[in-house]
């Protein structure tokens, strides 16, 4: 389908072709997954098969299934779980900075959609919800192949429009959520971080595990813009014209003085942390990020 290839490139999924998505934390579940289960005690009676995916502790494997069938199967055991993953996108106006494949809400619809792919093909579950002031659209938990382009036709809708209020948006999916599992929220987090907080502590109260994808434009990290430009608000009714190198030192200082804040809230409420510039290769971001989550996963 053509709203697919729109939000998924095939040169990113090659690269992430070995990789998995697993949680940091133990989760809980109601179907037999590939994931380790917080619940000790229950029986460890085998409940099924599953396809071998690279990562698998080898211990696991099912040699009968191998020797009369040629194919590698995993051991699936009563106390293993499955993940849940609620993906949330910020849609506000802020997020249409940028042009083509680095605006950032495009930059950033892409990464949810990928995120989504690799979810759904290790069989767990994921979610996605849009939001500005207030959510806006809300797709249940699925591990479907069809879940995929579900994500991609509704993102394809968005037209954004109105300012960001992050805080209301979070405690509705935490009240909803039901039981833990992993939230990312991709924004750029122009927010009220006080509003942020209060809404990564309810998250973080219910165990859910909580990854902030902060995608911000080159120009906005760097600020290395020439000669005379006209600055446009795009959540406020503002313009102002400037010589960038007048007000870039400022400007850097305030934006440090900012997501040291955000950062300083993150290790407070155990949450992590991932800056992505978009004018950065994409399959680059997530090979570094899921080959460091991976390494925590095997120390669990």
């Amino acid at each position: 389908m053509a709203v697919l290839s729109k939000y998924i490139q095939p040169e990113v999924l090659a690269a992430m072709a070995h990789s998995t998505f697993n949680p940091r934390q133990l989760v809980e579940g109601t179907l037999a997954g590939a994931h380790k289960s917080p619940f000790h005690g229950f029986a460890v009676e085998f409940a099924s098969h599953r396809e071998y995916v690279a990562g698998d502790d080898l211990r696991h494997l099912d040699w009968n299934v191998y020797y009369r069938h040629h194919k590698h199967m995993i051991k699936q055991y009563e106390m293993e779980t499955n993940l849940v993953c609620h993906l949330m996108l910020d849609v506000s106006a802020s997020m249409r900075f940028g042009e083509a494949d680095s605006q950032k809400l495009m930059y950033a619809a892409r990464m949810a959609v990928t995120l989504a792919y690799l979810i759904v093909n290790q069989s767990d579950r994921v979610s996605l919800t849009t939001f500005d002031e207030e959510v806006i659209h809300s797709l249940p938990p699925s591990n479907s192949n069809g879940q995929i382009v579900n994500m991609s036709e509704l993102l394809d809708q968005i037209e954004p429009r109105k300012k960001t209020k992050i805080g209301p948006s979070l405690m509705d999916l935490a009240g909803r959520a039901g039981r833990r599992g992993i939230v990312i929220v991709l924004s750029d987090f122009f927010v009220d971080l006080a509003d942020l907080q209060g809404a990564l502590q309810r998250l973080r109260y219910d165990k859910h595990e909580v990854v902030l994808m902060q995608v911000l434009h080159h120009d906005e990290l760097e600020f290395d813009l020439p000669g005379m430009v006209r600055f446009v608000g795009l959540e406020e009714d503002e313009q102002f014209l400037t010589r960038p190198d007048d007000v870039k030192a400022a400007y850097l200082e305030a934006m440090g003085a900012f997501n040291d804040e955000l950062d300083s809230i993150c290790e407070a409420n155990q949450c992590e942390r991932l800056v992505c510039d978009t004018s950065r290769n994409m399959a680059e971001i997530f090979a570094d990020y899921l080959h460091a989550r991976s390494l925590t996963y095997r120390r669990m």
